[in-house]
């Protein structure tokens, strides 16, 4: 039941309450990224999301421009601005995924949308049948050291997620999420 009907409403309130009491923040974000190059606000960049099907994301862009098709690991030794340093360390750059749950691209809990050069890590959650979940802002990888975990490591994470979909996960695995603010990321 959760994941058939109440998933989309849980997501859908989470994700207006959550932009009620972030849009001040927002704001100044949006802002301060203007300031400080006067290049655009939002990074947009293709994803793969359920079912494989390609959607546009949007982030708070905290690296130089035009580095939108680039995997993150790549993206990683992009420049990153100055604002872009602490955005993206406390994950406020995430913010603006908040429109793509509200639009039906995403979730607030589910696998990471990945780049379509992603080829291997969307192979194996074809297999492992976490494709046919939304993606989302946060995760099961997310929340055990995301970046630089190997392919094969984020779609054990995710086979995980999708077999254990429920409410009691999701609170998890968003509680988690801010407890991992607070602590610095493993190095693979």
């Amino acid at each position: 039941m959760y994941r058939s009907f109440f998933k989309r409403y849980f997501d859908c309130a989470v994700a207006a309450i959550a932009l009620a009491l972030f849009s001040p923040l927002m704001a100044v974000v949006a802002i301060l990224i203007k300031l400080e190059d006067g290049g655009d606000i939002l990074f947009r960049q293709i994803r793969v999301g359920k079912n494989g099907e390609e959607f546009k994301c949007f982030k708070f862009r905290s690296m130089a421009m035009h580095a939108e098709n680039l995997p993150s690991g790549e993206a990683a030794n992009m420049p990153i601005t100055r604002i872009g340093r602490l955005i993206r360390r406390t994950s406020i750059d995430e913010l603006p995924q908040l429109f793509s749950v509200l639009r039906g691209d995403m979730s607030i809990v589910g696998p990471r949308p990945p780049v379509p050069s992603q080829v291997g890590l969307c192979s194996l959650r074809q297999s492992n049948g976490s494709i046919k979940c939304l993606p989302g802002m946060t995760g099961l990888a997310q929340i055990n050291g995301y970046n630089g975990m190997p392919d094969l490591e984020k779609a054990e994470f995710d086979g995980e997620y999708a077999r254990k979909m429920s409410l009691a996960t999701d609170l998890k695995i968003i509680l988690r999420t801010f407890s991992y603010f607070f602590r610095e990321p493993p190095v693979y």
